[in-house]
């Protein structure tokens, strides 16, 4: 196996012979112009270098002793300027051995002077910080999944304990209870359904085939999803390009909104064209008033507006994650007389 050098070593190595190669440069530009004319110079006439009161044997003995000095001195000083040099890489190498234990809201700070390693701390620093944020979201979206996830199987378990239990339970009372743990096992599925929907989504497109907004539109619409409500469809062709089955779940989640969180009587109106170099689609809902600060919350995992049995929360997530995967604009605006306007905007293919 091959030893290991550090770093500091071999610059310090690098410096050294840059200082003694200066040196001997020196030596060589000022002794040898010397030697040549000494070795010129008439028998009996003085040499250059005996007017100054030093002969030649002596001055290039001198530059042998001067030389063989610098290397030691080369070598400490080439040691002390890497040591310095090496100093911010040696707080990130530190800093970075803490984070990784753990520790994600250390940072570097290298501070000045600005250059080149300082710049290197500072992306770190973003990198280390959208890291945190990451870990963050994830555990507390394993968190919420957890919660949504016991919540039906402890509904079932204490309804089929409270049933077992009655010692009258008759035929009827079993066959109910078994309805209701039916009714809970698929809203668990549908739970666990949408849970690997949005894994599937955030890992990105596959496969991009050409797909048709307004085909796929009609088709959800089709399914029944928008049933008693007020349906308005205006659906001219948009082609974009991406994964079927991820823009099928995008317009499913957004029609499956539009309709749950609505109100008796309400409409839904879902719209697809071609805008320029853009595939646009728009689900417009009556409902509610929603605050435009409140938006934004709305695409995060598991987050509603208010607590209550309509949908886990995850469905404009889906929408989030897939646009995302797409690469496609997602925009949503509060209509002033109560609901949502949904956009999201593809990049059109021929």
């Amino acid at each position: 196996m091959t030893p290991r050098r550090s770093l500091r070593a071999r610059l310090a190595l690098a410096y050294a012979a840059g200082i003694y190669a200066a040196g001997v440069l020196v030596v060589v530009l000022v002794d040898v112009p010397l030697v040549s004319i000494d070795a010129t110079a008439p028998d009996g006439s003085p040499a250059p270098g005996s007017e100054a009161g030093i002969a030649l044997p002596q001055l290039l003995l001198g530059s042998a002793v001067a030389l063989l000095v610098l290397i030691p001195v080369a070598l400490a000083l080439g040691w002390y300027v890497a040591g310095r040099f090496l100093r911010p890489l040696r707080a990130i190498t530190a800093t970075a051995q803490v984070i990784s234990a753990g520790d994600l809201h250390r940072r570097l700070d290298l501070g000045e002077p600005a250059d080149e390693l300082t710049e290197l701390g500072r992306t770190l620093d973003d990198l280390f910080a959208r890291l945190q944020a990451s870990f963050d979201a994830q555990r507390h979206f394993v968190a919420n999944a957890s919660h949504e996830l016991r919540t039906p199987l402890a509904g079932m378990r204490t309804l089929l304990e409270v049933t077992l239990a009655d010692p009258d339970a008759d035929a009827a009372t079993l066959r109910a209870a078994c309805e209701e743990a039916l009714s809970l096992g698929e809203h668990q599925e549908r739970l666990v359904q949408s849970l690997l929907t949005l894994a599937t989504s955030e890992r990105g497109v596959a496969r991009w085939e050409s797909v048709d907004l307004a085909l796929v539109a009609g088709e959800v619409l089709a399914s029944g999803r928008a049933a008693g409500r007020d349906l308005t469809a205006d659906l001219e062709p948009a082609l974009t390009a991406g994964d079927p089955r991820l823009v099928e779940s995008l317009i499913a989640n957004l029609v499956d909104n539009a309709v749950r969180h609505n109100h008796d009587g309400g409409h839904v109106r879902v719209l697809t064209r071609t805008s320029g170099t853009r595939a646009v689609l728009t689900v417009v809902n009556s409902g509610p008033l929603i605050a435009g600060d409140q938006i934004q919350r709305l695409f995060q995992p598991f987050q509603k507006l208010a607590p209550g049995p309509h949908g886990s929360g995850l469905g404009l997530a889906i929408v989030h994650a897939v646009a995302q995967a797409h690469h496609a604009g997602l925009s949503a605006c509060p209509r002033p007389e109560g609901g949502l306007s949904i956009t999201v905007t593809f990049t059109a293919s021929g």
